[in-house]
């Protein structure tokens, strides 16, 4: 009987187009109510992806979903942010965010509607686009809880906020958006929300970090400066090659002899750049590094000690000159307020079912969400498993790692990534916008 009851219930509401409140149809059904939708609108995004700071089309569409579900809707802010408010009485404002952007990658998943997109990156080079980090996912789940929330007002108060945030892959777009007036022009969140794919959890499953969920990031230059001539004669010149291999080997000497063990640091040297020629020393060589640690005492020190290495190991070898050290792309550690994860993983529990919710610990990767925390919102950031349940085990058994965010091979398993994605957002919004909870009240 329950399950003629809920496929009833199902084609009810989809046959009415909505009505205005859901009334007493459990959350699984609301969610199945609206996947068809959804689940298109996925399939749509993936197949047409757009690079950082272009997302012009595919702003368009999320902005014409709101529209057509009642939401007030802003485009263009900070680039091609979204901004759409529903008003629902007094009670607490609650953001929900998501990102727009996908990456430079060729799209080698097979999948039916995998992405053949190419365009010009900012630079004029011919790349292929894919979103390789799920992005298309937390889209189409937005949309999904937007759709579920404009048509159970009964079930919540207060004004949500939905944010559909640009280049993101780029650690721009909240950035962006709070210098183009986000927290001054619209309602400034008391707590705002967010998920993020991974398949280091299988599909139907959620996690939460309390505290730090996400590091901090930052890019490094390097310049060595030497003196070239020909690669027969050393003794006339000063190899900014030689000092660059001696900097790459000290550098790792600075987490393993400088920090705390246990104190989270990472410091990779991504690329090393000199020379044109094998019988040529060059003048100058170049050394691009990506910096990651939670705290500001341990990021400062990192920093400090990336310089000091550099110097040091140029002012051995006598170089011409000092290296020019720069810091060209930083983004603060996304920090979790505790309270909130405490709750909202009880909130998500009890949506989900025991055994579905699982605390995770912090990783290295990094997210400019973290700027709208900073800006003074206490949030609450979780993770979505995308990984297909069977492959997950099968890996787990045999060490194997599957694609990763950023692999041209990652492909979330759609359709219960997508519905556990709407069904633990809208579970996290009422439980934060319960009627009970009037102008922000009990948020903690």
């Amino acid at each position: 009987m329950k399950t003629l009851w809920l496929a009833a219930a199902c084609l009810i509401l989809a046959a009415s187009g909505w009505a205005q409140s859901v009334g007493e149809a459990p959350l699984s059904a609301q969610v199945d109510s609206v996947y068809p939708q959804v689940e298109t609108l996925y399939m749509d995004l993936h197949r047409h992806p757009e690079l950082s700071l272009h997302e012009v089309n595919t702003a368009a569409k999320l902005a014409a979903r709101l529209r057509e579900l009642g939401y007030d809707v802003t485009e263009k802010v900070g680039g091609t942010g979204v901004v759409g408010i529903l008003r629902n009485g007094a009670g607490p404002t609650v953001m929900l965010r998501t990102e727009l952007d996908a990456l430079p990658v060729e799209e080698k998943t097979g999948l039916a509607y995998a992405s053949t997109v190419r365009t010009k990156d900012d630079a004029g080079h011919d790349v292929p686009v894919m979103h390789a980090c799920g992005h298309d996912i937390h889209m189409a789940a937005w949309v999904g809880t937007a759709t579920i929330m404009a048509h159970s007002k009964s079930e919540w108060h207060g004004t949500l906020v939905l944010i559909a945030q640009p280049a993101e892959e780029r650690g721009l777009g909240a950035k962006n958006m709070i210098a183009d007036g986000l927290f001054t022009r619209f309602p400034k969140p008391d707590v705002g929300v967010a998920l993020h794919t991974t398949n280091s959890l299988p599909a139907g499953e959620v996690g939460f970090t309390p505290e730090y969920a996400a590091s901090n990031a930052d890019t490094v230059n390097i310049t060595i400066y030497g003196k070239g001539g020909h690669g027969a004669s050393p003794e006339s010149t000063v190899d900014p090659i030689v000092i660059a291999a001696r900097v790459v080997l000290t550098l790792q000497t600075i987490v393993s002899r400088e920090t705390k063990p246990g104190d989270p640091a990472v410091i990779t040297v991504g690329y090393i750049q000199g020379g044109t020629k094998s019988n040529i020393i060059p003048d100058e060589v170049h050394l691009g590094l990506t910096v990651r640690s939670y705290t500001p005492d341990v990021r400062k020190h990192l920093l400090a000690a990336i310089e000091r290495v550099a110097k040091a190991e140029a002012q051995a070898a006598d170089a011409p000159k000092a290296p020019l050290v720069q810091v060209v792309e930083s983004t603060d550690s996304l920090y979790n307020d505790p309270k909130l994860a405490e709750r909202l993983s009880r909130a998500l529990t009890q949506a989900l079912g025991a055994g579905r919710v699982q605390k995770e610990p912090p990783i290295m990767a990094s997210e400019d969400y973290s700027y709208f925390v900073e800006a003074g919102v206490p949030s609450f950031y979780f993770w979505l498993g995308v990984a297909d349940p069977e492959k997950f085990k099968e890996a787990k058994a045999s060490g194997v790692h599957l694609p990763s965010n950023h692999s041209p091979f990652f492909a979330p398993d759609m359709e219960p990534s997508l519905k556990t994605a709407i069904e633990s957002e809208v579970a996290v919004l009422r439980s934060l916008m319960a009627p009970s909870n009037n102008a922000g009240a009990g948020l903690h």
